[in-house]
């Protein structure tokens, strides 16, 4: 991943093969002006202080995710400016948001990609500033390229696409404790949602549940957390229905993944439950040609509840968190369960399967009871659950459900904190009847209208009494199919890996209800 330094340097003298600065859209009152942002002042001033004027004769606009590069004037070291566009001008005093810093880092950085070294001269006002700048380079220079060349990204390499190297913050202070402490976190945080995007863009061919299982049990082993992986023989002793029922028809058996992070300090518990379907094919509802070649990121949720643990533990902070990976892969065969089967679930309830690619909250399901046991302080579930919130929501918003509205508020507030996009959504109790079955205690599937709305009905039926519960429904962010943007790549996202995070730190510094 790319090194971060943080560096006082004058911009002149510093050796690198570009400099990064912010441009924004003047005020209302001069429309059309660019506005060149804190950090650039030596440039602006070797430019005569028209570099403004300079970048909108190429056409610089300070729209957010614009690029403009210029060569650099004489006397810098670094031959290139690229200036990146920040939006519109904050108010007088005001200090550009951080999720903008971040969109422009992350939109630098790729730009960038192939360069051994970028000073970043962004404005840096403080230290969430700064571990926003941080965030959205490392997240920005992600690169997916395992399967490529030789298998070690060589081909990439060759062609000159390398991920940028070495990244210098200018105006972050190396020596402040809070600076410091934000670029700490921007790594942590950054390198694991990294690696939930690598697990997502992994081919379902070599990751199967017991390959996922593997991976989580080697980073708790090297983090420090207690990790229980059920098999198909615990699965089935333990009477997990739901979980064995999807992954009745593959040859890879499904796999019940438990990630404890403990604190000596905690005065609270979290537990995370993640959707991990390795592959989707609808089952013996088979998916319609079209909607089968990206199934593989169908475990995106468990992918998002893999890195929060992980990265609770490489922070250190000071609450419990439990993370559980129901894995199974969804596949066609002699022995795979068909619609109008009745499944038993680990709470005992019989679910009566109608449609086979409803098939995500079955795992969910039966990971929620086994959540609900060890009476965690609230609950928060991820999964790629249904088209349904896509049609509602769109491609780069996930809905969030609740059984309790200060919660569902409070996760509203920490995806907002971090830059996630997301929506509150209700669940109606007059759509639970549709989910009413003549054979079991309820059908996995109801009215199609609402129909993300019926999935999360269905997920609360399986949550503990008393337990505050919030499903996050990321279908439409989980994998981006179009251009990149901002720090988001093609492909997978890590969508909910940083609200994840966020919750826990709330409750670890005692602010989340």
């Amino acid at each position: 991943m790319t090194a971060l330094t943080l560096s006082t340097a004058a911009v002149p003298g510093l050796r690198a093969d570009a400099i990064v600065i912010g441009v924004a859209k003047g005020a209302a009152s001069r429309s059309g002006s660019l506005v060149v942002a804190p950090g650039a002042e030596d440039l602006d001033k070797a430019y005569d202080g028209r570099l403004a004027g300079v970048l909108e004769t190429l056409g610089a606009s300070g729209a957010e995710g614009e690029v403009t590069k210029l060569p650099a004037p004489a006397g810098f070291k670094a031959p290139l400016v690229v200036a990146v566009g920040l939006g519109d001008r904050p108010e007088k005093d005001a200090a550009y948001d951080t999720e903008a810093l971040r969109a422009a880092a992350g939109v630098a950085a790729r730009a960038l990609a192939g360069s051994k070294k970028a000073a970043f001269a962004l404005p840096l006002a403080d230290a969430d500033a700064v571990g926003a700048v941080a965030e959205g380079v490392l997240l920005g220079a992600y690169s997916f390229d395992a399967y490529k060349g030789n298998g070690n990204g060589s081909e990439a390499r060759k062609n000159g696409k390398a991920p940028l190297a070495e990244a210098a913050l200018l105006g972050g202070k190396p020596r402040d404790k809070a600076y410091k402490a934000a670029v700490e976190r921007a790594v942590a945080v950054s390198e694991e949602l990294n690696r939930a995007r690598d697990l997502i863009n992994t081919p379902p061919n070599d990751l199967n549940p017991e390959a996922f299982a593997a991976i989580a049990q080697a980073a708790a082993k090297e983090h420090g957390i207690k990790v229980q992986v059920l098999d198909e023989k615990a699965l089935v002793k333990g009477g997990y229905g739901g979980i064995l029922g999807v992954g009745a028809g593959s040859a890879s058996g499904p796999r019940l993944v438990k990630l404890s992070y403990t604190s000596s300090k905690a005065k609270r518990h979290l537990a995370f439950v993640g959707k991990g379907i390795t592959y989707d094919s609808g089952g013996i509802s088979l998916k319609p040609a079209g909607h089968n070649e990206t199934m593989k990121c169908d475990m995106s949720g468990a992918a998002a509840v893999f890195a929060a643990v992980v990265a609770a533990a490489r922070l250190g902070l000071e609450v419990n968190v439990t993370g559980w990976l129901a894995l199974a892969e969804n596949m066609p065969s002699g022995s795979a369960t068909r619609p109008g089967d009745v499944l038993r679930m680990y709470s005992g309830k019989t679910v009566e399967v109608l449609n086979t690619d409803a098939e995500g909250r079955l795992v969910l399901a039966d990971a929620l009871w086994a959540a609900s046991q060890e009476k965690p302080d609230a609950i928060v579930d991820v999964a790629t659950l249904t088209g349904a919130m896509m049609l509602a929501l769109g491609n780069r918003t996930f809905g969030i459900m609740a059984n309790d509205d200060a919660f569902r508020s409070a996760v509203h507030e920490a995806a907002e904190q971090v830059g996630e996009p997301a929506w509150p959504m209700p669940l109606p109790d007059h759509l639970r009847k549709g989910m009413d079955s003549a054979t079991a205690d309820i059908a996995n599937m109801g009215e199609r209208m609402g129909g993300g709305l019926v999935a999360g009905l269905f997920l609360r039926e399986f949550v503990g009494e008393g337990i505050t519960w919030a499903h996050l429904d990321i279908a439409g962010p989980a994998f981006n199919e179009g251009g990149p943007f901002g720090y988001t790549p093609k492909g997978g996202t890590g969508s909910a890996v940083r609200t994840l995070v966020r919750l826990a730190e709330l409750a670890s510094d005692g602010e989340l209800g």
